[in-house]
Formats: C-alpha cells, structure tokens, sequence
C-alpha cells in the first residue's frame, strides 16, 4: 500500500488500536521494498526455535530486527554482539506491541561484502553439486590406530590437538602434514599437505585444524579447491577451523565439523579412559560367562558319576543275570522240544490229508478236454464256410468286375460321383475310371432321361 493510496480516517471515525498498527503495518510494507541497512549488531539472542533477536545500531539511533531460523542457518556463521554487518531487510511492524522492526533476509559483513557473496555462491554451488550430503558423509572411526593433523606446525590449534590426544588417547600414533593457514598460500600449501596424506595412506582419520580468527584470516578454508579435496578424502576427516561460531567451507564438505581443534581432537577417537572401561565390562562379562559354564559342567559331572557303577560291580551283576538265564534255558530245553515234535507230528499229518490226488484230477479232466477239443473243431469249420460265403458274395458284388463288362464310373471336376445326365452342361470336364485306367473327357451334349 502506497502513501498516495493510504487514506487517514476522518476525525470523527474511532479506530481500534490492532486496526491502527494494520493500517501503520500495510503502509510500512507498502512504502518500504527491501532496503539494505548499515550497522552494529547488540543484544543478540538465538532462540530455542532457531530465530535470531537482535538490536541494529550506530552512533544516534537503533532498531530491532529479526531472523528466521531457515535464512539464519543459510548464512554459516553467527554474527557477534560489537560487530558490524550490512542487512538487506524488509521493514514491518509488529502488531502486538505497535514496535517497528526489520525482517533480516541475509547479512554480510561492513566492508567485506564482496568475500561474503563469494562464499554464498560458492556454498549454493557445492550444494547444488551434493557435496553437503549427510548420506555421502563417513562415521569415524572409533579406535583409529594413527590420526593425521593437517595444520600449521605453529598453530595454537596443534599444541591444542596434541596435548588433548595425550591426555584422551596417548596410545594413539600421530602424524603431522605441516601447511600454513593463513596467508595468501596458504590454500595451495594445505592442498598439498592434504594430497601427501591421501597419498601416503598412513592414517585412519584425518585432522584439519587452525584457531579462530577473522573472515580474511580464515578465507584460506573457503578455497573451492581445497573444499572438493577434502569432499574426496579417502578417510574420514574432521574439520575443527575457528571458534564455535565460525564456518568455513570445509566445515560444509567434511564427514564431520567439530567446533574447535580442541573438539576435534576429542571427536577423532574414544578416550583411552572409556576404552579400558570397556574392555573391564568386557573381561568381567567374559569371566562371569566361563564361571557359568564351569558350574553347568561341575553339575554334569556330578550327575554322571552319581550313575556311575564300578566294573567289578557291573560285572557281578551281569554274571548273576546270566546265571539265571542258564537256569531257565536249563528247565525249559526239554520241555520245548516235545512240544516241537509234537506240532511237526500235527502238521505233517494235515499236510498229508490236504495233498491233492493229482492222477484222479487228471482223469476227470480228460473227457471235458476231448469234448471242447471237438467243439472248438466244429465251431472253426463253421467259421470258414461262412468266410467263404462271404467272398462269393463280396466278389458279385465287387465293382471292378461290373466295370469290366464295359461300365465305367464317372466323376466331375469336384470328384463327385455323375449319376445323371441332368446338371451337366457342354464343355463340362469329366472324369471316367474304367476297368483299366481311366480318361479325362469333356461333355459336347448333355441329355436328360430318355
């Protein structure tokens, strides 16, 4: 809404104060397109939601300002109470208290807008490209055997590394690729430290570190090169570049972005602390397992030995057993084989009076033989007189015999049979079979019946 398109109510009309603040809300909206504001940030606050409260400022006035959690976590870094940005902001009013304020889309440093742009645009490339792919980002090992520190050999951030592994892991091997951080180098020199390492292939996971500093101081970590060599790393790497509050590109690209060195050097492996813990919790779990076990074989072995019987005693007992059977086998035998004979006695008996009298069998069969052999004889000449009437019959009746008399069969071009005269027309072709052979005529006249 346009300042020449805003009508003020007239004197005698009352508004409401939440009507007032809407009105003042759309011709602030409405008059003021986005602008960029200069100046220093104060009272700075992070919500629990992600959103940033703050206080712009200079020498004679000051604003409040707000910004959204998803335009805040796009910037990479979080600005500092004391420190001086440029905003580009929409101006609106908060209705609730009547109090006017900038909504921030995105900032970038007073005087340093041009590095600021160049590291946006090279954080949506990468993006673009999936290089800040959680699913592409390795886990850390958890008890690496050598770690690798990619940093200046006089850095804050080494002495920081190096005494926390001491402290955390002393039993872990270190190896130092030594590369300036700063200077204008200094992201050739990292690279190349960074392509010794992978080359070199001694490590388990791989530090790149340096303290904290300004945006220039840092700018080296921002190098488009060194962010797609340390993407490519073939272990895994953590970035621990500045203070909490800093980010660098590598921090985007890394598997894993600890806050400072210090945290880095805590995150690339588990204290030797936790470790013999472990290892405690292990031996005891493994000592209590073998204790069971011992007392589960303890419990067989009392079992098998409680239903053990001696040799000497088994062998009595089988002896006795033995003994007893002799004498059963002793009273029995005799007795056994009377009954024995007895029952072949009985059965040779049946057997003699269920053998069949096969001469008597054979002579009651003879005559019945005699008899079908003759029947069979009769029937069979029966048979061949009949065949034989059969034969005349079927050859009076053959048709090669009437065709030898002179007839011959007549067929049309269909093969059907010609039986009358009626239905042929001249010049319809005919087949004739005769007697011996055949012939293919043509009709001249067709006749009916004379």
């Amino acid at each position: 809404m346009h300042t020449d398109s805003f009508l003020a109510p007239r004197g005698d009309i009352v508004l409401s104060v939440s009507q007032l603040n809407r009105q003042v809300s759309e011709l602030l909206e409405g008059h003021f397109s986005q602008v960029w504001v200069k100046g220093e940030v104060s009272n700075f606050t992070q919500a629990a939601s992600g959103h940033w409260y703050f206080t712009i400022k200079d020498e004679r006035a000051a604003v409040r300002a707000v910004m959204f959690r998803g335009r805040a976590q796009s910037l990479g870094f979080i600005p500092k109470a004391g420190e001086r940005f440029e905003f580009r902001a929409s101006v609106t009013l908060y209705e609730a208290r009547g109090d006017y304020q900038l909504q921030v889309d995105t900032l970038r440093r007073a005087g340093r807008g041009d590095l600021h742009e160049a590291f946006l645009l090279l954080k949506e490339k990468l993006g673009a490209e999936g290089l800040f792919d959680p699913g592409r980002k390795r886990p850390i090992p958890l008890m690496p055997r050598t770690i690798g520190v990619v940093t200046s050999l006089a850095a804050a951030a080494l002495r920081d590394v190096l005494s926390t592994m001491a402290r955390r892991a002393p039993h872990i091997s270190i190896i130092i690729y030594p590369a300036p951080v700063q200077g204008l180098d200094a992201a050739a020199k990292l690279r190349e430290a960074l392509g010794a390492a992978y080359q070199r292939s001694e490590v388990d996971t791989l530090l790149l570190v340096r303290g904290g500093g300004s945006i220039e101081d840092l700018w080296s970590f921002n190098d488009e090169g060194l962010a797609r060599l340390v993407a490519a790393s073939p272990v895994p790497l953590i970035s621990g570049v500045g203070h909490e509050t800093d980010f660098t590109m590598v921090d985007f690209v890394a598997d894993l972005r600890a806050p400072t060195p210090t945290a880095a050097a805590e995150l690339c492996c588990q204290a030797r602390e936790d470790s013999l813990v472990q290892l405690e919790s292990v031996f005891a779990a493994l000592g209590a397992g073998q204790y069971r076990l011992i007392e589960r074989a303890a419990l067989r072995l009392d079992r098998a030995v409680a239903s053990l019987v001696s040799p000497r005693q088994r062998l009595a007992q089988q002896g006795e057993r033995l003994m007893a059977l002799r004498h059963r086998l002793a009273r029995a035998a005799p007795g056994m084989l009377e009954r024995q004979l007895s029952r072949v006695d009985a059965l040779r008996s049946r057997l003699a009076y269920a053998r069949p009298d096969v001469d008597r069998r054979r002579r009651e069969l003879a005559g019945p033989l005699l008899h079908l052999a003759r029947a069979a004889q009769r029937q069979v000449s029966r048979r061949t007189e009949g065949l034989a009437s059969l034969m005349q019959t079927l050859e009076a009746l053959n048709p090669r015999k009437i065709l030898g008399r002179g007839y011959a069969i007549v067929r049309d071009e269909q093969g059907g049979l010609v039986k009358s005269g009626q239905g042929l027309n001249a010049g319809d072709r005919l087949s004739l079979e005769l007697s011996q052979g055949g012939a293919e005529v043509a009709v001249l006249q067709a006749h009916g019946l004379i």
